[in-house]
């Protein structure tokens, strides 16, 4: 192969945020795309072989346009644009970038950081109904609560209603003293933690006394007509079938719904059908209802969540083999 060099400058303001601590972002850049990066001043020198070195460099331009737009570059900014950049697929982080649903109560903004989130976020923007599907880490939920809160500023809906079964993941808890809330609540943790973050300790609370916001488990919808709210559905692969059709038909005038499960982390007792499970299957192709397949490719929690779901997928598709070779192996045995 033809071996070149290129360079390229980085302003001075954007380099420790480009470059990384210790310059570690260049140096994933050295190891995924097999270049040599020498940095002299924010004038970058990348050599190597000449479909890499462009590679890299395009990637570079990328993260530094994104600092400049004053964005953080993180370990997954630089991962995702390498990733892309493989499959020739340039400047998506820029055009994900202009993407923008709310800021933090801290101001930080929130976006969809994948073309994965981007698609989802597009679907929940155009369906009544729609259902993110993926792994932990994928912002399903997040995201959704950020759609949520930003809908019910703009005073799209009148109201939130956050709800998700109450089932224990993996363990009992056995008996929880206090009242009814204080038994709720270790369930619906997650949800809070995501309205204090994106709305505020005091505005939570101050909506909550209204009944504008509501944080409920999934029994509590049955018998309710829910119109001009915004519903979110978590952890649904925890529902049965009978539940995920309750909750489905309770949905009423000027509602929207999202409905967020990973099909791979079910806590549902041995051999009961999961109710995500059913409704994609049966809703699949209904017009207003959009089923988004989020994967390990836009896990957006720290890399080592993300290899992790990738290696529970391999190892997951190659014992669902090893099971599908022994069931035909014992047919073939009784065939004979």
């Amino acid at each position: 192969m033809e071996i070149i060099s290129e360079i390229i400058s980085v302003p001075v303001k954007d380099q420790q945020n480009v470059f990384g601590q210790f310059d570690g972002h260049l140096k994933r850049l050295e190891r995924q795309l097999h270049v040599d990066i020498v940095d002299r001043n924010g004038e970058v020198k990348i050599s190597g072989d000449a479909p890499f070195v462009k590679k890299a460099k395009a990637v570079l331009q990328e993260l530094a346009e994104l600092s400049m737009r004053g964005n953080v570059i993180q370990e997954q900014n630089v991962d995702y644009a390498i990733a892309m950049s493989m499959e020739e697929n340039q400047e998506v982080l820029l055009e994900i970038d202009k993407e923008l649903i709310c800021h933090t109560v801290t101001g930080k903004p929130i976006k969809p950081k994948t073309l994965g989130q981007k698609e989802y976020v597009d679907a929940i923007r155009g369906n009544m109904v729609v259902f993110g599907l993926g792994p932990a880490g994928t912002g399903k939920t997040y995201l959704a609560m950020a759609m949520a809160i930003t809908a019910f500023k703009n005073q799209e809906v009148e109201r939130i209603i956050l709800t998700r079964p109450a089932i224990e993941a993996g363990e009992k808890l056995g008996f929880l003293p206090g009242d009814l809330q204080s038994k709720v609540d270790p369930y619906l943790r997650p949800l809070y933690d995501a309205l204090y973050q994106i709305m505020g300790a005091e505005s939570f609370a101050r909506n909550m006394e209204k009944g504008a916001i509501e944080v409920a488990p999934l029994a509590y919808m049955r018998g309710r007509t829910l119109d001009n709210a915004y519903i979110i559905l978590d952890e649904a692969q925890n529902t049965t079938p009978a539940q995920m059709k309750m909750f489905l038909t309770r949905i009423g005038f000027g509602s929207k719904v999202v409905v967020t499960g990973d099909a791979s982390q079910k806590d549902l007792a041995p051999g009961t059908q999961s109710g995500l499970d059913v409704a994609v299957r049966v809703l699949k192709g209904i017009e207003g209802i959009a089923l988004c397949n989020l994967s390990s490719k836009d896990v957006v929690r720290h890399p080592l969540v993300q290899k992790i779901v990738q290696a529970y997928e391999k190892y997951e598709s190659k014992e669902q083999s090893s099971e599908r070779r022994k069931v035909r192996n014992a047919g073939y045995g009784k065939r004979r």
